[in-house]
């Protein structure tokens, strides 16, 4: 027995092959096998060679080996929240020796923190010790700068290591409080949720005005749904995220904004001549000031901008904002009495929304790089679907066993994929996105997509 047990040791520590267990976590079968094998077969602090860090001021190359005699070095890997005690903080210790009540050096954000009791963690259970040494895992409570990643070393012999690499996120939702009360806490939930998960991220789209979610699958984050509501007494629900469409023109218009209200006493009176044309792709939005002779007070040229801009957020088409125009502001008169900053705000959003009636006005959808893993006999089906998506397959490449694939595809059409593409291949797919850039959505799409946003408006305004 003895004899398979050394050689599995050394198989596996050569990376010979790899030792599989079976077992079932919900039903607590296994775990003291896994638990076991762990210690029978994987390498010990000392079967490694040096931990290899870098000097936090110089950059120089430090070594530490794992031993109590070298100076205190360790590596937070995993920040949680206790309902009871707070922020705790788990380490691997490389090297020297931590003492319970003492200060160290977090070499990561270059700032001293104050260690309490030191805990060896067993399930929920917490039990004290007076010391940490090198190979130990141990928790704190309470460090106030601390997160996962960051090192924690002897002030006097800086170090600084390589935290693990964290996966992109692969899977976005948006999420909606389930209450009034629920939208209250949820931003402080999703800090604290975060600073436990560094695979989960979270932001408002500004546009849209959702909360995005985004991490490594959909159970992934119906498990961090569930931990809102168990720690933190939030409830949320996953909801499909909006996509944030654009819109734009694609002509050319000279028209007249022209603001004249008499109400008794000072009237209103703005009135302005504007040239809209489009810019390139991603060049935004360009205002130039073309007035000579003063037709309109150098006060009043802002408020023509400041209102075409203000209009310029809920688009023409279907409400979305309008991106990539120009517009030249070339004539128009005043009023020495009724003419106000105000009333040439009116007549340049007026005068936007004129000539926004005639540039041709046209939707832009964004798209995302998508890359694709997948099993070598998954590869066409999966292509074929990227296409039915609307997707251009840019490259392929092979890796042990399977393939690569990069594609450009719009986002409206992968905000579910990580189920079909688990469907696909049954589960051994992998996938991740980024933003790439906006282009115009296709004629009968974009019929649909305005309609639907047409409906909405015309519902929220209903209901308001």
């Amino acid at each position: 027995m003895e004899e398979i047990v050394d050689g599995l040791r050394v198989g596996t520590m050569r990376n010979t092959f790899t030792a599989v267990l079976c077992g079932a976590a919900t039903a607590n079968i296994g775990i003291p096998h896994l638990l076991d094998a762990i210690c029978a077969y994987l390498p010990s602090p000392l079967d490694r060679t040096k931990a290899v860090g870098t000097h936090p001021k110089t950059g120089d190359l430090i070594e530490r080996a794992p031993d109590e005699k070298e100076p205190f070095s360790a590596l937070v890997f995993k920040t949680t929240s206790d309902p009871y005690t707070g922020k705790i903080t788990i380490f691997r210790v490389y090297s020297g020796v931590l003492n319970s009540d003492s200060t160290i050096f977090n070499s990561t954000k270059g700032i001293e923190e104050r260690i309490g009791q030191i805990y060896e963690l067993e399930g929920k259970k917490q039990h004290p010790v007076k010391q940490a040494v090198a190979g130990d895992i141990v928790a704190v409570a309470k460090l106030k700068e601390t997160v996962t990643g960051d090192t924690l070393c002897d002030a006097a012999k800086p170090v600084v290591y390589e935290p693990a690499k964290q996966l992109l996120p692969v899977i976005s939702y948006a999420i909606e409080p389930k209450t009034k009360a629920d939208e209250d806490k949820i931003h402080n939930a999703l800090h604290r949720m975060i600073e436990e998960e560094p695979t989960l991220e979270s932001h408002r789209d500004t546009q849209t005005k959702e909360f995005i979610i985004s991490g490594m699958g959909q159970v992934h984050l119906e498990v961090i749904v569930e931990k809102m509501k168990r720690k933190f007494g939030v409830e949320v629900v996953l909801k499909t995220p909006k996509v944030p469409y654009l819109e734009t023109i694609r002509g050319s218009a000279k028209v007249q904004g022209k603001y004249k209200k008499q109400s008794g006493g000072r009237g209103q009176y703005g009135d302005c001549w504007i040239e809209m044309s489009p810019t390139g792709r991603g060049e935004g939005y360009l205002f130039d000031d073309k007035i000579v002779g003063g037709v309109i007070p150098r006060q009043y040229i802002p408020a023509v901008d400041k209102g075409i801009q203000e209009a310029s957020v809920e688009g023409f088409l279907a409400g979305y904002p309008v991106v990539d125009f120009r517009v030249a502001l070339y004539d128009g008169s005043f009023h020495t009495v009724d003419s106000s900053e105000m009333a040439f705000k009116v007549a340049g959003s007026m005068a936007f929304k004129k000539a926004m009636e005639v540039c041709k006005p046209v939707l832009l959808e964004p798209i995302v790089n998508l890359k694709v893993t997948v099993p070598d006999e998954n590869m066409g089906d999966v292509i074929g679907d990227l296409n039915s998506r609307r997707g251009k397959v840019v490259g392929v490449e092979p890796k042990a066993n399977s393939q690569i694939i990069r594609a450009v595809v719009p986002m409206s059409e992968v905000l579910a994929y990580s189920n079909d593409l688990k469907s696909m291949t049954s589960d051994r797919g992998l996938f991740s996105t980024e933003f790439s850039h906006y282009e115009e959505v296709p004629t009968h799409l974009a019929q649909k997509i305005i309609a639907e946003a047409q409906a909405g408006r015309k519902d929220a305004h209903n209901n308001h």
